[in-house]
C-alpha cells in the first residue's frame, strides 16, 4: 500500500472519516471502544497525519499557546507541564509564553494568532483589563484562567477560591485551632485571587463562630517565600499570636515555616500551617505541607475543550467553568488523629 490516508483508516475500521479525525485530533467525546477501534486501524496501517498539509489546507498551525506570568512560581510550572501533556495527547504542540505579568507580555501573547503562530491562546492575565484584551485580540481565540474578569463573550476556567479557603479553615477549626491567621496577600490593593481567598477565610471563621480579626492578617511586600518569611517573622517578633495559618499560596507557607523555625516554633505543634497550590515538592518538605490543590488536569482539559470548540467555530455565549480542588493533608496541619494523606 502507498501512503495511508484518513479514508483508508476509516474504511479499515468501518467508521466515518469524521470519527477517525476526532480520534486523531484527540477529542475527548469519543467512546473508549470507538477510540480503541480506530487506534487499532491506525497502528495496523501505519497511518501518520500529514501535519504540514493539514495546516495548509485548514489555515491552522496546530500549535496553541499557554501564557502565564512567571514560570518560577511552582503553580505555573506545574500547570505548564500539565497543559503540555494534555495538548500532546490531542495532537497539538504547545508554545509557552512567560508574560512577566506585564502589559507588553500579555499583549504579545494574545496577538499570537495574528502572526500566524498559534491557533488559540490560554492566558492567565494579571495586568490587561478585559476591555483592552477584547479590543486587541483580533481573530485570536482566547480562553482565560484565573479570577480576573474576562471580556464579554469569552470563556474562563477558575477554581472556587472562596469555597476552598472556607474548607481549609474548617480543617483548622476541626484541629481545635481558634486563632487562625492569613498570610501572603498584597500590601497594596489585593488581587482578585487574594480577595476571594480572604473572603473564604472570613466566611470559614464566621461559620465556626470565631471572631473575624483583621489583626491576624499578615500581608507581604514581595510575592515569594522570602517576602512571606520576612512579613511573618516581623509579625511574630511584634507579638502576633496565632495557632494556625492559612497561606495565600505554598510559597507563603514555605516562608512561614522558615520564619517559625528560626524562632524556635514548629508546625503543627505551635502553629498549624496550610498552603495553597499543592505543588509536587510540598510532600518533600519537613514537615510535609498541607495544601489546597486545584485539579490542574481538569483545569487544562476544560480550557482545551473550550479553546478547541471556539477554534472549530463555536459562537456560543461566554462560559465560566469551575473545576474542583482538594485539601491534601500533610504534617504541617494533619488530621485530628495525627494522620496524613
Amino acid at each position: 500500500m502507498g501512503k495511508v490516508t484518513l479514508q483508508d483508516v476509516a474504511d479499515h475500521a468501518g467508521v466515518s472519516m469524521k470519527t477517525v479525525s476526532n480520534v486523531v485530533r484527540g477529542y475527548r467525546h469519543v467512546s473508549v471502544a470507538m477510540r480503541d477501534r480506530v487506534q487499532a486501524a491506525v497502528d495496523e496501517l501505519g497511518y501518520r497525519p500529514n501535519v504540514s498539509g493539514r495546516s495548509l489546507a485548514t489555515g491552522r498551525s496546530n500549535m496553541l499557546a499557554f501564557a502565564f506570568p512567571d514560570l518560577r512560581r511552582p503553580y505555573f510550572a506545574e500547570l505548564a507541564h500539565v497543559f503540555s501533556r494534555v495538548c500532546a495527547d490531542r495532537g497539538y504542540q504547545l508554545l509557552l509564553e512567560e508574560t512577566g505579568g506585564t502589559a507588553d507580555g500579555e499583549r504579545s501573547a494574545v496577538r499570537g494568532r495574528e502572526a500566524g503562530v498559534v491557533d488559540g491562546v490560554v492566558i492567565h492575565p494579571q495586568v490587561l483589563t478585559p476591555e483592552y484584551i477584547d479590543g486587541i485580540r483580533g481573530d485570536t481565540v482566547v480562553v482565560f484562567l484565573g479570577e480576573d474578569v474576562r471580556p464579554e463573550h469569552s470563556d474562563q476556567v477558575v477554581i472556587d477560591n472562596v469555597g476552598a479557603a472556607a474548607e481549609a479553615v474548617d480543617h483548622l477549626v476541626a484541629l481545635g485551632r481558634r486563632r487562625i491567621g492569613f498570610l501572603g496577600h498584597e500590601t497594596g490593593p489585593a488581587s482578585r485571587t487574594s480577595t476571594f481567598r480572604l473572603e473564604g477565610y472570613r466566611a470559614g471563621l464566621e461559620r465556626a463562630g470565631l471572631p473575624v480579626d483583621d489583626g491576624l492578617l499578615v500581608a507581604r511586600e514581595v510575592g515569594d517565600a522570602a517576602g512571606a518569611e520576612a512579613a511573618f517573622g516581623a509579625a511574630l517578633d511584634a507579638g502576633l499570636d496565632v495557632d494556625a495559618l492559612l497561606c495565600r499560596d505554598d510559597l507563603a507557607a514555605i516562608g512561614a515555616l522558615r520564619a517559625m523555625r528560626l524562632r524556635g516554633r514548629e508546625a503543627p505543634d505551635d502553629v498549624a500551617v496550610v498552603g495553597w497550590d499543592g505543588f509536587g515538592l510540598a510532600a518533600s518538605l519537613a514537615p510535609s505541607l498541607t495544601s489546597v490543590a486545584p485539579d490542574t488536569v481538569a483545569l487544562a482539559e476544560s480550557a482545551l475543550d473550550l479553546l478547541l470548540a471556539r477554534i472549530d467555530g463555536d459562537d456560543a455565549a461566554g462560559r465560566l467553568v469551575t473545576v474542583g480542588h482538594r485539601l491534601v493533608v500533610g504534617e504541617s496541619a494533619p488530621y485530628a488523629d495525627g494522620s496524613v494523606d
